[in-house]
């Protein structure tokens, strides 16, 4: 049970045509060819050198004596060989038809033979007709080769190994850049691909300018900017517009990640910083961009007392490099982070990056101009509005929208729809926002019938304040992880600023499902867990960030960092406030929590009537809209009608008491 809010954003993956080109390994990845080719030559030289190294086994005695008593003789003797080692016969000729068994070999050690039993020996077989010829030794090459059988075998595996865990071949290229260089067609991505961030487009326009013409700027004395880092929240298109202007300008672009550069050996990521712009700059003009660049250029000074770590050696080899280009290197860096706060000043000074692009979250007008550029791919029915689509999602980024407009194909598809539409978008846009719907999940009557009453009192408190967002629909079927219903908000216009009032509305709204609870069954649940936590947060920003505290006054007490496009928060270990001023903090929230629930309270009590004909058609529907949602409403509204969502002052209906506090909520009407 929550009151959703427009979803957080995932960073844009930009369309690929092929795979990246992957750099020459060089005679490395030849070497472990030639020697596999050398080890299957050694192994048949091995297996063929010659020598049979198979059948039984006689001793030499054994030999003499059967060639004295007549066992061995010519009829059963065959292919005699004398080597300097062995000797080596048959016991019937290899075309024998008395018997279709295969002859049998023996063989005789005879290393080390003196001359005068070799004499001996070749008389017996002289004597007894046996015909034998003698088996020359192999070359010494042949040997040396079968003795180094073993160790190339052992070497070609270890190369093997070494290469598929190293990643390089050799431990020669550990400093080697990871940088991948991209060909033209593989990037296909020009400025015509890039919509929703027109301003953005138009500040990186020059930078294209300088790269195909360095010379224009140069013979007037300018300077190539050496670097233009883009500053955004995730998804909205950072490499996307990278890589626009990397096919616009149509220079070498070499990409890849902050993390590339990070390796357990020390030493390591500052010899690739300095072979990459090596690269860079034997092919400038080019470019370099490095993403997530946080992940490399945080701020220095966090390890020990005269100390550097792997991290800042690396850091220190970037700087040097990218304030050390000569005037005619035309070799820009790009670099994208959604963590600004957290780089080095000397990485943000003029001189290194010179230029700070914003990819902010796109307005009315850039969400649509996204959402033709991804509907282009769908086959879409002509009802579908897009300008409507648009504005049913602020906060949405290129990433969300994109995701938005494959939801709502896959949707279509699914229920055998020959073209997308605008049922698919509304359900798309609940599936990114809330999460994918449960149809099958059990719930109990009697919880269902909690969470009913939970969120109708979520969406009377929202119908029934102004400066709050209208709601769009509430419904009782769990979607996501925990969410067992939702009351899902769309504001009707994009802002910027937000006032204490409409803050502590929004506080209001989010407990009033805890209130409805409170009411029907004079106890709550862990439902509202999650509203509770969110309304806590946004109370405690209104004391310690926003300074809309009266009592407190205009003082900012919050003592972590918190990052512009993330919405995350760290907290310091050490305090800078005393005691009495954190507990001052901590009942001025509570005041504020206790307030809002009061007056959330005092609206469901005195709309009692509305509130039950709302959770009794919630429940028969499962699904209320906007529209239904009014409906209702009108029938139980006894004086002006209230627009939930106006920036002016609007006197409230009749059956809605006035806020007892006169700084509070009753300054809304």
């Amino acid at each position: 049970m929550s009151n959703e809010n427009p979803p957080a954003t995932q960073e844009p993956t930009p369309p690929r045509k092929s795979a990246p080109r992957r750099p020459d390994r060089g005679s490395s990845g030849n070497l472990f060819w030639y020697l596999m080719i050398g080890l299957v030559v050694a192994v048949l030289l091995f297996a063929f050198g010659g020598r049979d190294r198979n059948g039984t086994v006689l001793e030499f005695s054994e030999l003499k004596a059967k060639l004295a008593d007549g066992t061995l003789s010519r009829a059963n003797v065959h292919e005699l060989k004398i080597g300097p080692t062995a000797i080596s016969f048959q016991d019937r000729p290899n075309k024998s038809t008395e018997s279709s068994e295969t002859p049998r070999r023996f063989t005789v050690p005879v290393l080390g033979m003196k001359e005068e039993n070799q004499a001996a020996l070749t008389a017996m077989l002289e004597k007894a007709g046996i015909a034998y010829g003698y088996q020359q030794e192999p070359p010494e090459w042949q040997q040396l080769l079968l003795l180094l059988a073993v160790p190339l075998m052992i070497l070609a595996v270890f190369l093997f190994v070494f290469r598929k865990i190293g990643g390089a071949g050799s431990a020669m290229t550990f400093g080697r850049s990871r940088g991948r260089l991209y060909a033209q067609e593989d990037l296909g991505v020009t400025f015509h691909d890039v919509a929703g961030i027109e301003e953005a487009v138009e500040e990186l326009r020059e930078i294209v300018e300088f790269l195909r013409n360095p010379s224009k700027y140069q013979a007037l004395g300018g300077r190539i900017p050496r670097g233009v880092l883009l500053v955004g929240p995730p998804g909205t298109g950072k490499t996307l517009l990278a890589k626009a202007v990397a096919g616009e300008a149509g220079v070498p672009f070499f990409g890849l990640s902050g993390s590339d550069f990070v390796e357990m050996f020390v030493g390591v990521g500052a010899a690739r910083v300095r072979d990459m712009f090596q690269q860079a700059v034997q092919r400038s003009p080019a470019i370099i961009f490095i993403d997530e660049l946080d992940a490399l250029g945080k701020t220095r000074g966090s390890g020990m007392p005269g100390g550097h770590d792997e991290r800042e050696q690396t850091l220190n080899a970037l700087l040097v490099e990218m304030d050390g280009f000569a005037s005619d290197q035309s070799v820009i860096v790009i670099g994208a982070t959604n963590r600004p706060e957290t780089l080095d000043p000397a990485l943000m000074r003029p001189g290194r990056f010179d230029r700070h692009v914003l990819v902010d979250r796109p307005d009315i007008k850039g969400r649509e101009a996204i959402l033709k550029v991804h509907a282009g791919r769908v086959k879409m029915d002509d009802s579908v509005d897009l300008r409507h689509i648009a504005k049913l999602t602020p906060g949405f980024v290129g990433a969300d929208l994109a995701n938005l407009v494959n939801e709502a194909a896959l949707l279509a598809a699914r229920n055998n729809k020959t073209k997308v539409t605008r049922t698919e978008f509304e359900e798309g846009i609940e599936r990114v926002v809330a999460g994918l719907e449960k149809q099958t999940r059990i719930i109990p009557e009697e919880e269902k019938i909690r969470v009913a009453w939970h969120e109708v009192g979520h969406a009377l408190v929202a119908c029934s304040l102004p400066h709050v967002d209208p709601v769009h629909k509430i419904s009782i079927i769990p979607r996501g992880l925990g969410a067992l219903g939702y009351t899902l908000q769309r504001p009707e216009e994009d802002r910027q600023l937000i006032t204490r009032t409409e803050l502590q509305n929004r506080i209001c709204v989010l407990l009033g499902g805890i209130a409805a609870e409170e009411i029907v069954y004079q106890e709550n649940s862990t439902g509202g867990a999650n509203d509770l936590q969110r309304a806590t947060d946004l109370a405690r920003r209104m004391v310690t960030e926003f300074g809309m505290s009266p009592r407190l006054g205009r003082v900012h007490y919050s003592e972590g960092s918190r990052s512009q496009y993330l919405g995350t928060a760290t907290a310091h270990m050490e305090t800078a406030h005393s005691e009495e001023t954190v507990r001052e903090i901590d009942l001025e929230v509570r005041r504020l929590i206790d307030q809002a629930y009061e007056t959330a309270f005092e609206i469901l009590m005195h709309r009692r009537p509305a509130m039950e004909h709302l959770t009794k058609e919630l429940l028969e529907r499962e699904v209320m809209d906007a529209d239904h949602l009014q409906v209702v409403l009108d029938q139980y509204r006894t004086g002006p009608r209230l627009k939930p969502g106006t920036a002016k002052s609007i006197e409230p209906p009749e059956d809605i008491p006035a806020e007892p506090d006169a700084e509070g909520l009753a300054q809304n009407g």
